[in-house]
């Protein structure tokens, strides 16, 4: 087989698990940088394998540009191409439905772009994203959907899951690779209960390796997305891999995992990090303000990162959106924040004390009481008391000092 999940500890919804891939065994939950084209921007594959990097997604719809998914192939896969020896995951290339909507042209068939780099028309079918992504070699590939956002009703969301359903079956007959790469499906059916139910049935009787709940971080509600997590989470098989899809928010991250989610992937720790901002327990800190020029401490005194062991927040405000080292920087801090993020919630669950370590998250990012009351509700559902750690139902915003919108 090509992939094994086996549950090492739980907390009600919550579960840590080994997650045996064909290049690497991860441990889960597990958070996988964004690497578009076979890069995290500004990083070096050693340093990501320094700070803890288990998986890292690239995506086909670019690849298949540039380079090719063929010269991939002639070189012997994504892996060796860019040199990685852990674990990968392509998507699929459906989110740009939405991300290049105005190039896209959506049938039964598939999806027709406008290729951004020659203009030039590419039909992107099931069967051609599977053959795309089995030239690629990543461990984990993604099935094609028809991806909506949620902020879109009526019809258009219940014809999106149908297909989804209909192109799981062409995606399952397109693979030829089963026993090297794993194929994941994908929950559609935007904020409707009974099509995300409908959804979560049909793919669950293919019996895929893993499933992922898609069509989320779109710009709904947070009251409304982390109902849809818990409603996925708890009809998916025990033994499997949930995967919510462009979650890139530590406070998401926390959430959803209490919720009994495994993945997560997001290009917001780099992203925000190119805009002068790193994560740190409390929420974010801008390194860009004034306040920075003169703080000579480290962008977090708690974090063992290379960069708090090595520069300060004065010379870092320095170079931030002005020298590429800035960005890189912030991106080497911000990445290992977020494996170290997936390191205790992990080590929190084997460990007993998974309900601990969300009340001290919750402290450090709302040390006022201030949770907000999407995330109350969630911690209700998730059988985790939160009560000594927030006021009940605040008004407080739902991120706090965030500019940077999460993707898909």
């Amino acid at each position: 087989m090509a992939l094994r999940f086996e549950v090492l500890g739980r907390f009600n919804r919550a579960r840590a698990a080994q997650l045996t891939l064909p290049h690497f065994v991860c441990q889960t939950p597990l958070f996988m940088p964004v690497g578009t084209q076979g890069t995290i921007k500004g990083l070096t594959n050693d340093q990501l394998e320094e700070i803890g990097c288990q998986i890292i997604l690239g995506n086909t719809y670019h690849l298949a540009l540039r380079p090719t998914s063929e010269l991939i192939d002639e070189l012997g896969g994504l892996h060796k191409f860019m040199n990685w020896p852990r674990a990968l995951l392509t998507d699929s290339g459906g989110f740009q439905m939405v991300s290049l909507l105005h190039l896209a042209d959506i049938t039964e068939k598939g999806v027709t772009f406008q290729s951004p780099v020659d203009g030039k028309p590419m039909l992107l079918t099931p069967e051609e994203s599977i053959q795309i992504q089995n030239r690629i070699g990543a461990d984990i590939i993604m099935a094609l959907d028809d991806v909506v956002r949620t902020t879109i009703t009526g019809p258009r969301i219940e014809e999106a899951m149908y297909r989804t359903l209909r192109w799981i079956d062409r995606c399952i007959a397109a693979h030829k690779r089963p026993n090297e790469q794993n194929l994941f499906g994908i929950i559609q059916g935007g904020l409707d209960p009974v099509l995300r139910d409908i959804c979560v049935r049909g793919l669950v009787e293919r019996n895929l390796p893993g499933y992922a709940i898609g069509g989320l971080a779109g710009g709904e509600d947070k009251d409304s997305f982390w109902r849809v997590v818990a409603q996925c989470t708890a009809a998916l098989p025990e033994d499997k891999p949930r995967y919510v899809m462009g979650v890139g928010y530590p406070l998401d991250i926390v959430v959803c995992s209490a919720l009994g989610a495994d993945m997560y992937d997001c290009v917001y720790p780099t992203r925000t990090a190119r805009f002068g901002t790193a994560l740190v327990p409390e929420g974010v800190l801008k390194l860009k303000h004034r306040a920075m020029a003169t703080d000579t401490r480290p962008i977090d005194p708690s974090c063992n990162c290379m960069v708090c062991k090595k520069y300060s927040r004065a010379y870092i405000h320095c170079l931030v959106t002005k020298d590429a080292m800035g960005s890189q920087l912030l991106s080497y801090h911000n990445l290992f924040y977020m494996m170290k993020l997936s390191s205790d919630l992990h080590s929190s669950i084997v460990q007993g004390r998974f309900p601990e370590f969300v009340c001290k998250f919750l402290q450090k990012m709302f040390p006022e009481g201030d949770v907000p009351e999407w995330v109350c509700n969630a911690m209700e559902v998730a059988g985790i008391d939160i009560s000594l750690c927030c006021s009940p139902f605040s008004s407080s915003p739902e991120y706090r000092n965030s500019e940077i919108p999460t993707d898909f």
